[in-house]
Formats: C-alpha cells, sequence, structure tokens
C-alpha cells in the first residue's frame, strides 16, 4: 500500500521516514518529494508498505501525530494518473 505523509518538517529524510513507520511492518520504500531546482523538501513524501494491515494499522496510529516537532497527516495515497 502506498501511503501519503503531509506537513513532514522540512528536514525530514527518507531514513527519518523508515523508522517512523518501521515498528508497524515491514517497509519496502520511502521518498520525501523536494523542489527540482533548490533540492529542498516540499514537506511530503510516500511510504510503501507491502501489508495492506500493517500499512492501514500504522496510518491509524500515525495521522495526527508529532513528528519532529510537526504535526503529521498520514493518508492512503491516491493513484497517480500519467496523462
Amino acid at each position: 500500500m502506498n501511503i501519503f505523509v503531509s506537513s513532514l518538517n522540512f528536514k525530514a529524510k527518507k531514513e527519518d521516514l523508515h523508522d517512523l513507520f518501521a515498528p508497524f511492518g515491514e517497509v519496502s520504500s520511502t521518498r520525501v518529494i523536494s523542489n527540482r531546482n533548490t533540492h529542498r523538501s516540499k514537506g511530503y513524501g510516500f511510504v510503501e508498505m507491502p501489508n495492506d494491515e500493517e500499512a492501514r494499522a500504522a496510518i491509524e496510529a500515525l495521522n495526527g501525530t508529532e513528528h519532529m516537532e510537526r504535526t503529521i497527516n498520514v493518508a492512503i495515497a491516491n493513484e497517480r494518473v500519467d496523462a
């Protein structure tokens, strides 16, 4: 399951997301999205967890919690539609 995480601290790295979600189960990948020109974080990212049950537990437990001094939003990511 692909998970969307927003309101991230701009200093958050993909390793921080991995460490945040790992207690809930296997994490297959993490990405923090950054600006192409400045390489500064845009404040959101994605976590991929292969087990849907573990992913749902992580979403429920982490949504609205504080991470690196910011209250994060965690939800199932919308499917990407390429035009």
